[in-house]
């Protein structure tokens, strides 16, 4: 098993935020989890949005457990289901006046070619369409609370496969309402079809940072739109797989030797989450997209924060979820 090596010394350049609210999506396990403990640790809210499940009520024990007078509240929150964010959504506007981050983490990976109930890749879903959703509809609490106190915080977690879609670009037909038929269930260690959608919703959160930050920009907006990558992390996000023996073996060998943990892992986020020197329009991450290292500045590919993609990337998730987002 992977050893921190790096979290502790990082933490300690994190500053306190007692009083501020963060929004975190996606907190029973690995970065999520770190990122909501140390949320409470540093004095601030650890509003955590997950799905209904058993792991939820253990999470929670195992959070207050961790930080005894931490602030934790749990609000449920489907990501395949767009009804189930609105009402999420509804939920923290009746219960805050503002926020100060949303911290857009959930993901899932290499899942099978399934439909979510509104239609879409469930990966797409979960990982971008969601989010989008879910950061329109809160937008003008974070923007609340950046008049209000000079900043406020949109993080999303990407992750290395945003470099390995086969063509280098966002495709549009993973984000139309196409779930089911898109390719099939094929899987092999970092390929397949099942990775293939994976990587466009990867590359869908940094293109969405991308195009977000230009237009908060725009605006004169206090706002900051942050994106992360957490290397190879030692999550439970690749638990569902099964690669062959020859390959489940060879992972579970040399595994540990080539990831971080989930708290090294959540250095990027947190640093975006909270961190004085994040900058928006940035992604933050192991060095050169490495597997493991520091949080630090990783400057775009070409395909990442071009035009096109970005128009393509705002025209059909506002198609998806109804929303129109800075227009």
């Amino acid at each position: 098993m992977a050893k921190t090596k790096l979290f502790y010394n990082f933490k300690k350049t994190l500053p306190r935020v007692d009083g501020k609210v963060f929004v975190v999506t996606g907190t029973t396990s690995g970065t999520g989890w770190v990122a909501a403990r140390t949320v409470a640790e540093l004095g601030g809210e650890a509003v955590l949005l997950n799905r209904k499940s058993k792991r939820v009520d253990a999470m929670l024990e195992s959070l207050q457990a961790e930080v005894p007078n931490g602030k934790f509240v749990s609000i449920e929150c489907d990501l395949q289901n767009f009804e189930s964010v609105r009402k999420a959504a509804q939920t923290l506007r009746e219960t805050y006046d503002s926020i100060y981050c949303l911290s857009n983490n959930a993901g899932i990976m290499a899942t099978p070619d399934e439909a979510t109930l509104d239609g879409y890749d469930t990966q797409m879903q979960t990982n971008h369409l969601s989010h989008f959703l879910l950061t329109a509809e809160l937008l003008p609490l974070l923007e609340k609370e950046a008049e209000q106190h000079g900043d406020a915080r949109i993080v999303n977690h990407s992750s290395l496969g945003r470099l390995h879609t086969p063509n280098n670009k966002l495709e549009e037909q993973y984000f139309g309402q196409n779930g089911g038929n898109l390719g099939g269930n094929g899987v092999k260690l970092m390929g397949g079809a099942c990775f293939h959608r994976y990587f466009q919703t990867k590359l869908a959160n940094s293109v969405f940072t991308y195009g977000l930050a230009d237009k908060l920009s725009s605006k004169n907006s206090k706002v900051r739109a942050v994106c992360a990558h957490p290397g190879g992390s030692d999550t439970n996000l690749a638990d569902h797989m099964d690669l062959g023996f020859f390959w489940n073996g060879l992972m579970k060998v040399l595994g540990p030797a080539m990831m971080q943990t989930a708290e090294d892992g959540a250095m990027g986020l947190l640093k975006g989450m909270m961190h004085p020197d994040a900058e928006s329009g940035v992604l933050y991450g192991p060095k050169n997209s490495g597997m493991r290292g520091a949080a630090v500045p990783n400057p775009p590919k070409a395909f990442e924060n071009d035009d096109d993609s970005i128009a393509m990337l705002w025209r059909t998730s506002e198609e998806a979820t109804n929303v129109s987002l800075l227009a």
